[in-house]
């Protein structure tokens, strides 16, 4: 072979080996890339499922509650109401003073338990949240919390249009009220911070905090029942959570929601 004709085969060979490289350099691009978009609509495909799921859950859980709360009006409600009526009746038959303090005590506990219920039928069926807005149901229920008069409690708000979906208010009354018993119960704060605003940068954005003794984070690795409900009531509606305390320096929850995309 002459030197021409082996000159020719190496370059001929050469062409050949960077052929074969390049092949398999776009042959493994393509692979990474094919990968990448099947874990990508995998990805996708798992946080819908995921918001699926969560949307089911709040479906059933507001059933499951309608149905309960209609259970105990329907019937242990009328059972008590009967009770109150037996125990009316034999005040007025029974003449014996002491056998009268007696019923008389069984029918204001019955009308106490009675209208217990009646509050707690309505609060399970949902009736109360679905008919008001988000600022008046936190506004009631910082009324009840103040007659207790165990630390004063501030609510500020910017929200002109507060029609927002039934699961929203219904997250935001139940961690505002999870927020209020727990910093009551271990915070031994004084003062109790609610700002709610939207909808600029976000749908809506709900902060809380109290002037209580606060913890130390890691020390807390659930954070208590409590701080574990809250968050996991901001997972159900897709909202952001964000904790931050310290001893001696209170405890700030944020809750943000962004717009619809």
């Amino acid at each position: 072979m002459g030197k021409t004709e082996f000159l020719v085969t190496l370059i001929i060979f050469n062409l050949f080996f960077v052929m074969f490289v390049v092949a398999i350099v776009v042959y493994i691009n393509k692979y990474r890339l094919r990968k990448k978009q099947y874990l990508n609509e995998m990805r996708l495909k798992n946080e819908i499922h995921e918001k699926e799921l969560l949307t089911m859950q709040i479906e059933i859980q507001q059933a499951t509650m309608q149905q309960i709360g209609r259970e105990l009006h329907d019937n242990i409600g009328q059972k008590l109401t009967l009770v109150s009526l037996y125990a009316q009746q034999l005040l007025h038959e029974k003449k014996e003073e002491q056998v009268n303090d007696r019923i008389e005590q069984i029918s204001q506990i019955t009308n106490e338990s009675l209208e217990d219920l009646r509050n707690l039928s309505r609060t399970l069926t949902d009736d109360n949240i679905s008919n008001k807005d988000i600022v008046t149901l936190i506004d009631n229920e910082i009324s009840k919390i103040k007659s207790l008069h165990k630390c004063k409690i501030s609510f500020e708000n910017n929200l002109k249009n507060s029609d927002l979906s039934f699961s929203h208010k219904n997250v935001l009354l139940r961690v505002i009220q999870e927020f209020i018993q727990n910093s009551m119960k271990h915070s031994e704060c004084e003062n109790i911070f609610i700002k709610l605003t939207g909808p600029e940068a976000y749908l809506w954005k709900l902060e809380l905090k109290d002037d209580g003794k606060g913890f130390v984070q890691d020390a807390h690795k659930s954070n208590g029942i409590g701080l574990a409900n809250i968050r996991k009531r901001a997972e159900i509606i897709g909202a952001e959570y964000e904790l931050t305390t310290a001893p001696n320096k209170g405890t700030a929850i944020t809750l943000k929601i962004k717009h619809p995309s």
